[in-house]
């Protein structure tokens, strides 16, 4: 997944076929003068739906596609004619995306599934011929229904990545690289903060063939959920994420604080999110002997979650760490 190519959040406006009207005819034909109502129906206008992919990981391909007018339907004819359905628009989203009424923030729908397809802006029904409306009292009806109108909305639509395991952590925690190690993923590494710009997904291969999906965050800050660093902007690919991985380098002055201060922008920012089971990795520990380690541990809170050692340079716990998770994911 490039980095400038990541787009997870864009605003479209969406409109949604009218429906076609239905005919006011009566059939006319040799010796049959006065022959009864034969009005078709008008057709449906056309859907605006979304379609769930599991090839796509990005909005990327809607970020230049701001509108999306589907097609109106036809009028009924005569002879019981039926008008033609518009065409619907169907558009291809990454699994996680959540569609919102751009006015009211209300969610309209969320695609989590590969070729889930749910409607997003309906169509317009179409109107009744005058067929419809013959009764045994009024024979001739002079009237039939005009077709619904097409619905006009501005809709958001926001990525929120599904995987298994979340990365949370400060800057320089060690994630992307622990990503590349684990997966296939090459995210950007470098020494310096906020190397990481955009969510990065990388599949974990374990034991006997099986796998889980795990998505490196942009590093948290103290001040994240009031918006400083990258603020909570990816914060929601968290809310996904079937539990969460805590990384705290071994360098750190006071690891047990760092951890709080990353628990508590995730609170602020959805309380829901302390729901989730936590793993804490003390990473970099390629530092540390053993006398260190366990004089760490020594020191660490009895509401830690879960630790573990590792260092992804020399792979130190690295398997592990997998068989934590991976017990942990199926608890």
């Amino acid at each position: 997944m490039a980095n400038n190519n990541f787009i997870d959040y864009v605003k479209i406006t969406c409109r949604s076929g009218k429906g076609g009207a239905g005919s006011h005819h009566f059939f006319r034909a040799k010796g049959l003068p006065n022959g009864g109502p034969d009005g078709g129906d008008g057709g449906r206008g056309g859907h605006i739906i979304l379609e769930g992919s599991s090839q796509l990981w990005t909005l990327l391909h809607l970020q230049y596609r701001k509108h999306l007018f589907a097609q109106d339907g036809e009028g009924g004819g005569p002879n019981l004619r039926f008008g033609a359905q518009g065409e619907d628009i169907v558009i291809q989203v990454p699994l996680g995306t959540v569609a919102r009424d751009a006015e009211t923030g209300e969610v309209k729908l969320e695609i989590t599934e590969d070729g889930q397809r749910l409607i997003l802006t309906p169509g317009g029904r179409g109107g009744l011929g005058n067929d419809h409306f013959k009764t045994s009292t009024n024979q001739a009806p002079q009237y039939a229904q005009p077709g619904e109108p097409a619905i006009e909305e501005q809709v958001i639509l926001e990525l929120k990545l599904l995987a298994d395991v979340g990365l949370v952590g400060f800057p320089n925690a060690g994630k992307s690289t622990l990503l590349s190690v684990v997966s296939a993923a090459k995210p950007k590494i470098a020494d310096y903060a906020f190397t990481t710009l955009v969510p990065n997904l990388g599949v974990v291969a374990y034991r006997d063939y099986r796998s889980f999906v795990m998505a490196d965050i942009p590093g948290i800050i103290e001040g994240a959920a009031e918006g400083r660093g990258l603020g909570t902007r990816f914060l929601r690919h968290i809310e996904r994420n079937s539990m969460l991985l805590f990384m705290v380098s071994c360098d750190s002055k006071d690891i047990a604080a760092e951890y709080a201060i990353l628990l508590g922008e995730l609170e602020q920012y959805n309380p829901e999110l302390l729901d989730k089971k936590r793993l804490l990795a003390i990473t970099k520990a390629d530092m540390l002997d053993e006398e260190l380690e366990a004089d760490l541990l020594a020191s660490f809170p009895a509401d830690l979650p879960p630790t573990i050692f590792i260092s992804s340079l020399t792979n130190k716990n690295i398997q592990p760490l997998k068989d934590m998770i991976w017990n942990a994911l199926h608890e």
